[in-house]
């Protein structure tokens, strides 16, 4: 009787083990399929390398730029040549979820007549305002007002 008694509660043992088991197991799909949903955040465009505007003081040489800052995205002529590097950081909390834009940067390199630089900006949304945040100044309207907002309209619908 001991002997049955002995066998019953093993029995009964190994079925509370493999329960606990297939529970944690379970546990351990669900954490990795919610692992799968959570955020991401994408860089569309230009990536400006750390330092890389440091490396351009104003007079260097239009060749100069573009070995520090590569192609630009985009290029104008206003009162002499600009280089615009344009990128986008957007995020979205889960995977099946729309893109919000966090961060969107129009970087402007200014050139005079001689090739040379200028000004260096670079521009980006605050306060839901076109803002230069080397300068510190929100850039008055004009020619740059009129090639800046565009540019701005365009990324924020992406």
């Amino acid at each position: 009787m001991n002997h049955t008694l002995s066998r019953q509660s093993r029995a009964a043992s190994a079925r509370g083990f493999f329960s606990r088991l297939r529970a944690a197991a379970a546990i351990g799909l669900v954490c990795a399929a919610l692992g799968g949903c959570a955020g991401e955040q994408f860089q569309k465009g230009y990536i400006l390398p750390e330092g890389a505007l440091e490396q351009i003081p104003i007079g260097a040489s239009q060749d100069q730029v573009l070995i520090v800052l590569g192609t630009p995205s985009t290029v104008a002529t206003l009162d002499g040549e600009v280089f615009y590097y344009i990128s986008q950081r957007t995020s979205r909390p889960v995977a099946f979820m729309n893109q919000r834009v966090i961060d969107q940067r129009v970087i402007a390199v200014y050139f005079d007549k001689n090739r040379q630089v200028r000004r260096l900006a670079n521009y980006g949304l605050k306060d839901g305002k076109i803002f230069d945040f080397v300068s510190r100044s929100t850039p008055t309207s004009g020619q740059e007002m009129s090639y800046l907002t565009p540019l701005f309209k365009l990324l924020s619908f992406n």
